[in-house]
């Protein structure tokens, strides 16, 4: 990879992040449902059947009250905020439950030890032992449960992460500013993998050049 051969990606951490894209495919109107019976006149299967001009690929979300229908990205970038792996998902994916997945897409050759950066949503006892076994650092944000508020220390340890983790929520941000991205142009979940990769890969190159600028500056 030209940008981790060149010194441009910064290997001291890592923060995940996900964003959803809508699709125009979505269904509209009333559903149909193919209803099938089983030979035993007990069970019965019901499968939604959507028009052939909805992609089949995309699933609901429901996000902060508002309906989406598609897909979701994930993206890892290093420290400066540089894409470094993406995932594709149906909207309807749950963030807790792939971080693993997510962690195999980093196609760069990282140092142990390095701090993991994400939102509370990714904090589970299941991802902390993903952590522990490939040896990056817990930066998730801390979470309050009920009747257990985060402590004082809690609260200083997400004002610090969040310093550094909303540079993967500016990748997302520049993609829809500078490529109007973040809306599904192509049908199904490989193409539409296809589309958030070559974005990514767009972000990397236009951001490039001033991390380097800078760089020569230090």
């Amino acid at each position: 990879m030209q940008l981790e051969k060149n010194s441009i990606i910064v290997k001291t951490g890592l923060i995940i992040d996900a964003s959803v894209i809508d699709t125009y495919l979505r269904p509209k109107g009333k559903t149909n449902y193919k209803v099938t019976q089983d030979r035993s006149d007990e069970e019965v299967e019901v499968k939604k059947e959507y028009a052939n001009s909805v992609d089949k690929d995309g699933t609901w979300l429901k996000k902060r009250g508002v309906y989406h229908f598609g897909f979701k990205k994930y993206h890892v970038a290093d420290d400066e905020g540089l894409v470094v792996g993406v995932l594709t998902t149906t909207a309807s994916k749950n963030e807790i439950a792939n971080l693993e997945e997510v962690l195999d897409t980093v196609n760069i050759n990282l140092p142990k030890v390095i701090p993991l950066k994400s939102d509370k949503g990714y904090q589970s006892k299941k991802n902390v032992e993903i952590l522990k076994k490939r040896k990056l650092k817990n930066h998730i944000l801390k979470k309050a449960v009920k009747n257990k508020p985060l402590t004082k220390w809690e609260n200083r340890f997400n004002k610090l992460i969040g310093k550094t983790r909303f540079k993967v929520e500016r990748t997302f941000g520049g993609i829809k500013l500078w490529f109007k991205g973040g809306t599904a142009r192509y049908r199904g979940m490989e193409k539409m993998h296809t589309q958030n990769l070559m974005e990514a890969i767009c972000y990397n190159l236009y951001r490039s050049p001033g991390i380097v600028a800078t760089n020569c500056q230090n």
